[in-house]
């Protein structure tokens, strides 16, 4: 059982170093999602665990701590309709407004383990002609170096690929090695991932014309929640959009957003 001191401990690290808040009944959570770390440091119980973090400050054993805290859930074409809309109202709507030849950027601010960047990336070579001829940037960032660098492989699951992927797009952009799926090159070729804190300054990345920060909010508290958004509006072209998870909302948390015309779509108030 974790002390309530210790407890405490951890609750401000994770909050301070990623953002996560964790709640009063997190303590079952805490002790199974550590106890692996634990393991493998060698680190015998809590006590010690929390000591080490405080002597390290920032260490492997710091990072191995906030991602195994990390939920790193995902799927291919999660919730199905952001992507529909993507096709049917964003890409026609931002493509008609660009000048002929801009390419159009797009951020997936936790892509995970790859699924969503490589969804978007599967959704617009397969609408080739809403783009017009322009290339188009994707740059997918996470907390987590470890699901980075499987996003970049590329390699998935029997089970991986039948949670929410389309048939036809299993047949045409991915090839099986062994009991494996492996996504096509020219599919990889389209996303450049990075790891990022979304906590840290992220304006290095330019401007996007479509931010996915889907399914993230949810795990921090409200003056988090309320920065984390103004900064992402300062990357925001003044007419991009804002994609969220189906229970997150920017309403009470900014000035700068405002919601689109469908659910979960915003856009920067001009």
């Amino acid at each position: 059982m974790i002390a309530p001191v210790e407890f405490d401990f951890l609750r401000r690290f994770l909050k301070e170093k990623s953002g996560l808040a964790l709640s009063d009944d997190k303590h079952y959570l805490l002790e199974t999602r550590l106890d692996p770390v634990m393991r493998k440091a060698s680190i015998p119980n809590v006590t010690q665990l929390v000591a080490a973090l405080r002597e390290r400050g920032t260490s492997p054993l710091a990072e191995a701590v906030i991602e195994a805290m990390t939920t790193n859930e995902s799927l291919f074409f999660r919730d199905k309709r952001p992507f529909e809309q993507l096709a049917s109202l964003i890409l026609p709507g931002i493509v008609s407004r660009r000048p002929p030849g801009q390419p159009l950027r797009i951020w997936c601010a936790a892509a995970s383990t790859g699924q969503e960047p490589y969804s978007i990336a599967m959704l617009l070579r397969d609408n080739e002609r809403l783009l017009g001829g322009r290339r188009v940037e994707i740059i997918a960032t996470d907390l987590s170096g470890e699901v980075i660098d499987r996003a970049k492989e590329g390699l998935y699951t029997q089970f991986e690929v039948q949670r929410g992927l389309p048939v036809q797009y299993l047949l045409k952009c991915f090839n099986q090695e062994g009991d494996m799926w492996r996504i096509n090159a020219d599919i990889r070729s389209m996303v450049r991932f990075s790891r990022l804190n979304l906590l840290q300054p992220f304006g290095h990345l330019g401007q996007f014309d479509i931010v996915f920060c889907r399914n993230v909010l949810i795990y921090f508290d409200t003056p988090t929640k309320s920065d984390v958004l103004s900064r992402i509006a300062s990357v925001m072209a003044p007419d991009a959009y804002l994609v969220l998870g189906g229970a997150e909302s920017v309403l009470g948390l900014s000035t700068e957003l405002v919601p689109g015309s469908q659910h979960g779509f915003y856009i920067r108030k001009n």
